[in-house]
């Protein structure tokens, strides 16, 4: 009971119920959307008398849509024996709080509904941060006090067995809509604890969308379905937040729906629409510090599962030499990505992770091994308008002497900045023909690159 009646004055204070944001660098400042005292006290009351008339350690064995409406009888029933009069707005209000302190992320709760919402940034108790459309904005959420943060923080890593306290202060957790967690505590944080979310979009992109966006043009979607049809291994390049992820989804929808198909993913982020799909994810150590399964472990199962293409949704350690083996020895049209700023810093990250997983290989060995695993390197950005961008379709042409070749095949050649910050540019291709241009034909494709004439 005294366990209650800590979380119950942690949580019951105040849940903000809507998210107004503020672009950073902003001249003007929303002010604080504060409650009227005779709310708080009413919504203090009300939390507190459902521990009395419910058993709300029950309520996570629930369904969602049960144990809500079971929250929702008793916080109507509360309020008709208070005898208050509430409006229909202040009601609602007061009821979806609530709720979302009991059931759900408390004052994070709307964003989360809000499907514009690409990131979640708390920076503490008092700070809150949204992403939209590429672009930074602070919210005007707040948590009461670190307690407060650190009960939804508990609340998020439980559900996926882990755990974050002095001992272990960092965490890595994903949501059920797949959205990623990365919680950070003090000692570690100096300003309280931190909490960032990248979102799982409930909108999946095709490969049209990003055309209707201006990512890529028609063109650089013909060639992509040529050289994933013609089974061309792929690696795609990017920053964090750059749409690797998303530019992946798009590029497998190419994969022909009869092939065996076997993803590998630190959090399953994929969603691929083949009907025949193995999806592995890696699991992390437990609080004993044991059962950790790593994507190499999985790259190695994967090849005994008899898989026609191989999806690695990043690689970033020692997997690379089992990705890049199985890539040249008959699993061909094999797709993975990388952290890179561009697609020579892509090859270069990719014999870094080779000489950190402590192999001893000569260079020129691990050179070769790139050489001949990869065939075409996808770059995408996000650039300072928040917008995202092909920015380049290179292809890896053999070795020469030390040193891996590379040539461009598209490009978005950037031009200045236009009214509002907007990026202007262009996409086009350079005109250098592609030495698969033979094994695409052969799979009944035709390349033709012709540059933009001006």
């Amino acid at each position: 009971m005294k366990l209650v009646e800590r979380i119950s004055s942690q949580t019951a204070q105040s849940a903000q119920p809507a998210a107004r944001t503020t672009l950073i660098g902003s001249t003007q400042r929303r002010p604080r959307d504060t409650m009227a005292d005779g709310f708080q006290q009413l919504k203090l009351a009300v939390h507190n008398r459902l521990f009395e008339s419910l058993d709300v350690s029950r309520l996570e064995s629930l369904e969602q849509n049960m144990a809500s409406a079971k929250v929702t009888q008793a916080i109507t029933e509360i309020l008709d024996e208070e005898g208050r009069l509430l409006t229909d707005a202040d009601r609602t209000r007061l009821v979806e709080e609530i709720k979302n302190e009991l059931l759900g992320l408390g004052p994070l709760e709307p964003l989360l509904w809000d499907d514009d919402v690409s990131d979640i940034l708390v920076n503490g108790p008092n700070q809150v941060y949204v992403e939209r459309q590429g672009k930074l904005y602070l919210t005007d959420v707040r948590f009461n006090d670190n307690q407060h943060l650190m009960l939804i923080i508990d609340r998020i890593v439980s559900q996926v067995g882990r755990r974050v306290d002095e001992s272990s202060p960092m965490v890595d957790a994903r949501l059920a809509d797949g959205s990623r967690i990365n919680a950070i505590i003090p000692p570690l944080a100096l300003d309280g604890p931190s909490l960032s979310i990248r979102r799982f979009g409930k909108k999946r992109f095709l490969i049209d969308d990003l055309v209707d966006k201006e990512t890529l043009t028609a063109d650089m979607v013909e060639f992509i379905q040529a050289i994933v049809k013609a089974r061309l291994n792929m690696l795609v390049c990017g920053g964090t937040g750059s749409g690797k992820t998303t530019m992946l989804n798009c590029v497998s929808s190419f994969v022909p729906v009869d092939e065996r198909i076997v993803t590998i993913e630190d959090s399953a982020e994929l969603l691929l629409q083949q009907p025949h799909v193995v999806r592995l994810e890696t699991r992390p150590p437990n609080v004993e510090g044991k059962g950790e399964v790593t994507q190499r472990e999985l790259v190695k199962n994967c090849l005994r599962m008899r898989p026609d293409r191989i999806i690695v949704g990043e690689v970033r350690g020692g997997e690379v030499f089992d990705m890049l083996q199985a890539m040249s020895t008959g699993h061909d049209g094999s797709i993975c990505t990388v952290h890179a700023n561009t697609p020579r810093d892509a090859i270069q990250r990719l014999e870094m992770m080779m000489l950190l997983s402590g192999a001893s290989i000569p260079q020129r060995a691990m050179r070769q091994q790139i050489a001949s695993a990869l065939n075409i390197i996808v770059h995408v950005s996000r650039l300072s308008d928040g917008t995202r961008k092909l920015m380049k379709i290179s292809e890896i042409t053999g070795m020469e002497g030390d040193m891996v070749m590379m040539q461009d095949l598209f490009e978005f050649k950037r031009t200045g900045i236009g009214q509002g910050g907007k990026v202007l540019g262009q996409f086009r291709p350079t005109g250098v023909r592609s030495m698969y241009t033979d094994r695409v034909a052969a799979a009944g494709y035709r390349i033709e690159l012709q540059p933009n004439v001006r």
